[in-house]
């Protein structure tokens, strides 16, 4: 497991500083996703992508600090449930909402990983 763990934790941490990174640089379809499709602020989408790489930095030092990983991950976890709540209530479907899901099942599974590492070496 702990192998495991820290693979999907690489891989969340390329993928949440790509998908942040792309909320940050405030591209004409980013913002008119969250503005018109969402109904949300661009303040709100330069929030989401800095707590995106926040989350994706967090991570990455949390190959040294497994307790900073298991902050990060659970936090991502949030932010992910709410992605996929807002692409569901904006009426897309399964179909876009399927790629946070996928993040978030990901992060549970590096937060549920984290926290088990942490508990074996209080003991």
């Amino acid at each position: 497991m702990k192998w495991t763990t820290r693979v999907v934790q690489g891989l969340l941490v390329i993928g949440f500083l790509m998908f942040g990174f792309m909320k940050l640089t405030g591209n004409a379809m980013q913002v008119q996703a969250f503005t018109k499709v969402y109904g949300y602020s661009v303040a709100f989408m330069y929030v989401v992508g800095a707590l995106e790489v926040l989350g994706a930095l967090g991570l990455l030092i949390g190959y040294w600090k497994p307790k900073l990983a298991a902050f990060a991950s659970g936090g991502l976890v949030l932010l992910m449930a709410g992605a996929a709540f807002t692409h569901l209530k904006a009426g897309q479907g399964m179909g876009i909402a399927i790629m946070p899901l996928i993040f978030l099942v990901l992060s549970l599974l590096v937060f549920i990983g984290r926290l088990s590492a942490l508990k074996n070496t209080k003991q």
